[in-house]
């Protein structure tokens, strides 16, 4: 069946319009005539069979159905001119890949280790957009995502299959003048600072101090953060103490700006995963990246281990 689709001259000269309101802008822009602009954008509207501009003294406005649908199409004109770009900048490329990943795990603990695929895979190119939640891959473009949760929340992911990578292990951490003169502390030591609280994981203190048999009154207490580079940053401002992963402060602890203040580790119940669409179970260009970050996150946990 033939597609019901307008000629994309006559689309690119509605965008140009509608984002003018103006067909004289639009033409101008394309280097067109004012002319051929409107018969462009006359052409669509008998396509349609709906008038996308209302004429007045002033120039054109555009109508209801005209704003909702200029919307649409300039989103995905948007996504054309993407895709043409990338497409462009990687001529014969083996391959492309749309990795979605959750923002600090990516900031932190993948694009560090991004020089490593690029040496290891030189004609394989990632391309990462966040995502904090599950999401129908269906709906996307992503061919597979770097995702944080428990196992019950990726088991009911439909229609995708997960590789668990590391555990998502929470130390207290803060900036080495909060505890001065002391390196570390008991853990009953720790009910005397600040503490900063993430607001993804509202428990996470109160979890540490039950698991160290230690009561805190106000264990729940302090500002919220949303994300760990947010408290990482906090922490080394010296704001208080932060349950952080130690995976994702590598540069904050290497440098002195951050400390674990105490060495015993909350057994999170979050791992984060590489997770793949099951229509990209037989992809070899995902296979060869779930193998590559695989082998990453084997290393560094085996590293962290012999420490």
């Amino acid at each position: 069946m033939r597609r019901k689709i307008p000629n994309t001259p006559a689309l690119v000269c509605f965008e140009a319009a509608a984002r003018h309101e103006s067909f004289t802008k639009a033409a101008q822009e394309l280097a067109l005539t004012q002319s051929a602009v409107c018969r462009q954008i006359a052409s669509l509207e008998e396509f349609l069979g709906v008038p996308l501009f209302r004429r007045t003294r002033r120039g054109v406005v555009l109508t209801e159905a005209g704003a909702t649908y200029s919307r649409r199409i300039g989103q995905r004109l948007d996504a054309v001119e993407r895709d043409t770009l990338a497409l462009m900048a990687h001529p014969g490329a083996a391959g492309t890949l749309e990795l979605a990943v959750v923002p600090t795990f990516a900031t932190r603990w993948l694009v560090p280790r991004l020089p490593r695929l690029a040496r290891h895979s030189p004609d394989l190119v990632v391309n990462l957009e966040t995502r904090t939640r599950p999401f129908l891959f269906a709906d996307t473009e992503f061919d597979a995502a770097l995702y944080a949760g428990t196992p019950e929340q990726v088991a009911n992911w439909p229609g995708t299959e997960a590789v668990a990578l590391l555990r998502e292990d929470l130390v207290p951490v803060c900036c080495p003048a909060l505890i001065a003169p002391h390196s570390h502390l008991a853990p009953h030591e720790l009910v005397r600072f600040p503490l900063l609280q993430q607001s993804t994981r509202p428990y996470g203190w109160r979890q540490w101090f039950e698991g160290q048999g230690v009561q805190h009154p106000q264990d729940s207490a302090g500002p919220r953060y949303e994300l760990f580079s947010m408290l990482a940053t906090a922490a080394a401002q010296g704001m208080g103490l932060a349950l952080i992963p130690p995976l994702l402060i590598e540069a904050e602890l290497k440098r002195g700006e951050l400390v674990v203040a105490c060495d015993r580790p909350y057994r999170g119940e979050r791992f984060y995963y590489f997770v793949t669409p099951e229509r990209k179970a037989g992809d070899p260009l995902v296979a060869r990246l779930r193998e590559w970050i695989v082998a990453e996150a084997t290393a560094y946990a085996a590293e962290q281990g012999s420490a």
